[in-house]
């Protein structure tokens, strides 16, 4: 099973969360677990081409 780090948190009785890869797609869920389910979800649109123009993060070596 493939794995794909995430940022969360908790903004009153909502998780906030997005894709460390894709910083500017947030999702969202009334519980943890939601969240973790919307985050797949999103995983999978911005990977199959659903979503336009996806930005991504991304390392480069200088020296």
């Amino acid at each position: 099973m493939e794995s794909i780090k995430y940022v969360y948190w908790q903004d009153g009785n909502v998780w906030i969360g997005h894709l460390e890869e894709y910083p500017d797609y947030w999702t969202q869920g009334e519980t943890i677990e939601e969240l973790k389910e919307n985050l797949r979800d999103l995983y999978k649109e911005l990977t199959n081409g659903t979503i336009p123009c996806v930005r991504k993060i991304a390392e480069l070596k200088v020296s």
